[in-house]
């Protein structure tokens, strides 16, 4: 990578003089700053000094800095990626099947993933109560400690996690960890000065960590001879920036392949901890107590690492941005502060180089924090998205140009100025709508029944009911046709029909040779969280056209090129992006107006319940229909709501409290009759599970209520024998969880190939 001048470089002078008050105000000594962004490196300088003890020397932007922990993901994670990919490793393998004395002292459950994510349970440093030395020693002291608290249960930043880590490297691919790197991840990239234990050759250009002048600071990594998966990398910006570049690059560097696009996608993809509002990836930082220096001013969807000598990584895919700043924050009386810089830098970068809202704008952290729920306005500053109507509308409607069109639509497909897509295609010069298809709830999303066909009174055009006798097109409904164009706003769970409805359609159109078209629109619960179990391809059914997890994480688009590729559908298709969307975001965060896209949806945080309540909807519950908030509350004439919500809250469940209530719903099931259970509150969405609670719901309901909970009857919800079985067997929530994630963790790869945000 080379300097650029294709942005000004006055956009970046403010860092210079961030830099320079911060070494004026002794919070450091002296700091290299670059930033990356569309492939070049567009700022780059070193500011005051490398060493002022024994005698000054000036920093150089060749310098090299004890990474300190930034050495856990640059080394250690991508080392485990690289043999996952090869088959030599599973994330959810316990760690004890590659190193089995791992196992011993509770630590038999312990997964690779939950070391990566830090909820293994481990303490935070090698236990200090015995005394050890070397490399050995401290395997040793692992071997013989115990967790602090169950796998799974909590987050807890630990040394340890790493240190194990690197030895299972070792362990498998037979060479010490400082080794595999240089071998397989240093050299392949062409890294120039990255390494353990710098050599003689490269001690004048090391920034000195403390009064330490090419050795580790870090205390545990020195005592084991410099080299550990949780410290120990010695590196430049230089060569960060070319580590970071390759990430932005799918795992690609210079024509060498370091990462599988789908590792890297794994590397940052975020996972939720218990209890807790902290999300990491495998190794890396998406929004934690650690991360708020940039999640102030870089928004979700961005993640990295920082450094306890002032080191700090920080990339944000969206607009393919990186952000180095390394200092020696230790040097030279152990006092400095770089916390400072980071987040002034930070927010120089986000504001020169636009990203959307800062993470912590739209869900703030911290005991004393409150959290941001749907509709709380404290997104306003984001710009509305331009659904894919509003593309099509742009292009004058170019596509269909000359077309006889069908369009398959609802309430929900509207145009920025309000007017339906039906009236939008009747009136696009070029174009002649023929006919309308509407789908389950009809064309007013009003009705909870089967619904025929008819005729539009205001356009006289006929209404194909495709929730009747007929779910798919038939060819009399597509004759004289030559598209057909699909507007329906999603709900993001994997049982809601409106995605079958555009499946089938798209068969249709396929069979019939008819052009399709999808207008895209966001996933309303954001398109970044894939969660659940995916379901078996046997209970296939107009509530589960294709194997997918609860909470797929994508938008309709994206879905209709998943279901085409996969499917070997042959559909025609061509789907009409949006514009200014971003996957991370919320609908409240897009600037589009919430519609009830069915009559028992009728909020966000409603539809952020759905996933999870619906799982149990099967079984012999309420779960509010026929009241004023359905999916917020669940209960039957056999359930007592004191006791539910007094096991449910035990639990400690992301996200979600519960409250005992009684109600009795006007409609559906129980219609008329006195249920007790419980009200949901939604405390934080973005670390609420919602598959976790339709789980959670479950267990509870058949541990409670054996003799009255219908439990065979969830197994359509779930679309799992496989958790069925295993709530049956009486397993843990945390082990079923476990179970899935194998086969999320395959879903994720397919995924991958069709994101087009």
């Amino acid at each position: 990578m080379t300097a650029s001048h294709d942005i000004e470089r006055a956009r970046f002078a403010q860092l210079n003089e961030i830099a320079n008050q911060e070494i004026a105000a002794g919070h450091i000594a002296g700091a290299v700053v670059l930033v990356g962004h569309k492939g070049k490196i567009v700022y780059r300088e070193a500011f005051g000094q490398k060493s002022t003890r024994p005698h000054p020397e000036a920093m150089t932007t060749d310098t090299l800095f004890d990474l300190a922990s930034v050495t856990k993901v640059v080394a250690t994670s991508t080392a485990i990626m690289q043999l996952v990919e090869r088959g030599q490793l599973k994330l959810d393998d316990a760690a004890a099947r590659y190193w089995p004395a791992f196992g011993q002292n509770g630590k038999e459950a312990i997964t690779l993933r939950q070391l990566m994510t830090h909820t293994s349970g481990l303490r935070a440093e090698v236990n200090g109560k015995g005394r050890w030395s070397d490399y050995q020693g401290a395997m040793q002291a692992i071997l013989a400690d115990k967790p602090l608290s169950t796998a799974g249960t909590t987050f807890r930043y630990s040394d340890v996690n790493f240190i194990v880590l690197g030895e299972i490297v070792r362990r498998v691919s037979g060479l010490p960890l400082e080794d595999y790197c240089a071998k397989n991840i240093f050299t392949p990239l062409g890294l120039k000065d990255t390494t353990f234990k710098p050599e003689p050759r490269l001690r004048p250009r090391v920034a000195p960590s403390d009064l330490r002048w090419g050795e580790v600071q870090d205390p545990t990594a020195y005592r084991m001879g410099g080299v550990a998966g949780n410290a120990g990398l010695f590196s430049t910006a230089d060569d960060l920036a070319v580590f970071a570049q390759m990430l932005l690059n799918g795992g690609l560097q210079n024509g060498r392949r370091i990462l599988s696009a789908d590792s890297v996608t794994a590397l940052s993809n975020p996972h939720g901890i218990s209890g807790q509002s902290t999300l990491r990836g495998l190794g890396w930082d998406i929004r934690s107590p650690y991360s708020k220096d940039h999640t102030s001013s870089f928004p979700l969807g961005s993640f990295g690492h920082t450094g306890y000598t002032g080191t700090s990584l920080w990339i944000e895919p969206k607009s393919q941005t990186f952000l180095i700043i390394l200092t020696s924050r230790l040097h030279p009386d152990g006092k400095g502060n770089a916390r400072p810089l980071r987040a002034k830098a930070a927010a120089m970068v986000a504001s020169a180089l636009p990203m959307g809202p800062a993470a912590d704008s739209i869900t703030q952290t911290g005991a004393d924090a409150a959290p941001i729920m749907p509709g709380s306005g404290q997104a306003d500053n984001v710009d509305s998205v331009r659904t894919g109507m509003e593309t099509l509308k742009t292009a004058g409607f170019a596509p269909l140009q000359g077309k006889n069109v069908g369009v398959i639509t609802n309430h929900t497909g509207i145009g920025a100025d309000g007017r339906s897509t039906i009236d939008l295609l009747r009136q696009a010069p070029g174009l002649k709508l023929r006919a309308i298809f509407s789908p389950e709830h009809g064309l007013g999303g009003k009705l909870d029944e089967k619904i025929a066909s008819g005729q539009d009174p205001v356009t006289g055009l006929p209404i194909y009911s495709l929730y009747g006798n007929d779910k798919k097109p038939t060819t009399t409904m597509l004759a004289g046709l030559d598209a057909l164009v699909y507007d329906i706003q999603d709900i993001g769970a994997r049982f809601y029909t409106y995605i079958t409805t555009m499946a089938y359609a798209m068969e249709a159109a396929a069979a019939a040779g008819l052009d399709f078209y999808v207008l895209d629109r966001p996933n309303p619960i954001n398109a970044t969280i894939v969660q659940g179990p995916v379901m078996d391809e046997s209970l296939k059914s107009f509530t589960g056209y294709f194997p997918l997890p609860v909470r797929y994480g994508m938008t309709v688009g994206e879905l209709a090129q998943l279901f085409n590729h996969e499917y070997r559908i042959g559909a025609k298709l061509q789907v009409m992006p949006m514009q200014g969307y971003r996957r991370d975001s919320w609908l409240d965060e897009t600037g589009l107006a919430w519609i009830d896209p069915s009559p028992n949806i009728r909020s966000l945080t409603e539809a952020i319940l759905y996933p999870g309540v619906a799982l149990v909807e099967a079984a012999n519950l309420s779960v509010g229909r026929g009241t004023d908030t359905p999916f917020e509350i669940v209960g039957a004439p056999w359930i007592s709501g004191y006791r539910l919500a007094d096991y449910l809250n035990q639990r400690q469940i992301p996200g979600v409290s519960f409250t005992p209530t009684t109600f009795q719903p006007q409609s559906d099931r129980y219609r008329r009759q006195r249920c007790e259970g419980v009200r949901l509150q939604l405390t934080d969405r973005d670390t609420f599970d919602a598959p976790r609670l339709g789980l959670e719901l479950t267990i509870a309901l058949q541990h409670l209520y054996p003799d009255s909970f219908e439990l065979d009857r969830t197994r359509s919800m779930f679309g799992s024998r496989a958790v069925l079985e295993s709530i049956k067997q009486g397993k843990s929530p945390e082990e079923i969880q476990r179970g899935w994630q194998s086969r999320l963790d395959e879903f994720l790869k397919i995924r991958a190939k069709y994101l087009i945000y």
